[in-house]
């Protein structure tokens, strides 16, 4: 992939296998630093166990099993401590899921995790992800409310910035805005305009329309015969949406399947 600037994440010739099924076969490409990168294709193409292995949230599933590549700022993520990996790479999923606990508990969860036990920085690191995820003067007054009393746009924007506490470098998004309203979903893709400036950001989307808006680089996925994922074209989103290389990838665009 071209990309303006070093890759944060590289793979070279990844396969992944649900015991039996490979679900991704040969995938090769780079997620550029401090970019916003799509990932798009039909339903079934691989598209979220892709996302998943760059924190290998795929190891809590039974059977499966992985070969190629995936480095993280040149390491093998496969030789990598799994906590201090997450630490790195946050993850926000498709429905918010904030846990049962008041906002300010949301926010101090990870970093108490990782060993941070005094209260004035706790108090800074709640403000400042409150701050950066466009929430905090929602909701500064009301921090012991519960995380669940909130409305679905802000429950999503209080996961990232819960996500954003641990001070990661790199946020996976598996279709953020999915479950919201437009005016929600807009807010969130401002959102991840403005974290670009400090986080590498990879996000999957069903969403035509949101993949050209909201993102720098975008990757089509397609599924084969055999039912496996593969990447069928990477590159800038403009190059993707305006003048893609592949016809796939124009039928796609399109609308004529998927």
């Amino acid at each position: 992939m071209m990309n303006n600037g070093k890759a944060k994440i590289s793979v070279r010739n990844f396969d992944f296998y649900y015991g039996n099924f490979q679900a991704l076969k040969k995938v090769s490409t780079d997620i550029p630093e401090k970019n916003i990168t799509a990932i798009i294709g039909p339903s079934g193409c691989g598209k979220s166990t892709f996302l998943r292995c760059f924190n290998r949230m795929n190891d809590l599933i039974p059977s499966v099993h992985v070969s190629g590549e995936v480095m993280l700022d040149g390491e093998d993520i496969n030789k990598t401590d799994v906590v201090e990996l997450r630490k790195r790479i946050g993850m926000v999923f498709q429905r918010p899921n904030p846990f049962p606990k008041s906002i300010y508990e949301n926010i101090a969860f990870g970093p108490r995790i990782h060993g941070v036990k005094d209260k004035k920085v706790l108090d800074e690191i709640v403000e400042r992800s409150l701050r950066q995820a466009v929430l905090w003067d929602e909701v500064k007054d009301d921090l012991h409310k519960s995380g669940l009393a909130m409305s679905g746009g802000q429950q999503q924007r209080l996961c990232i910035a819960r996500a954003l506490a641990v001070e990661p470098e790199v946020i996976l998004m598996d279709e953020p805005a999915s479950a919201l309203d437009p005016v929600a979903t807009l807010k969130i893709e401002d959102l991840i305009q403005q974290l670009k400036e400090s986080y590498t950001i990879v996000i999957v989307t069903h969403n035509m329309q949101q993949a050209a808006r909201a993102s720098d680089f975008t990757l089509f996925f397609n599924m084969a015969e055999d039912r496996a994922g593969y990447l069928v074209e990477s590159g800038k989103t403009i190059d993707i949406f305006t003048n893609p290389k592949e016809e796939l990838t124009e039928q796609y665009i399109s609308g004529r399947f998927g």
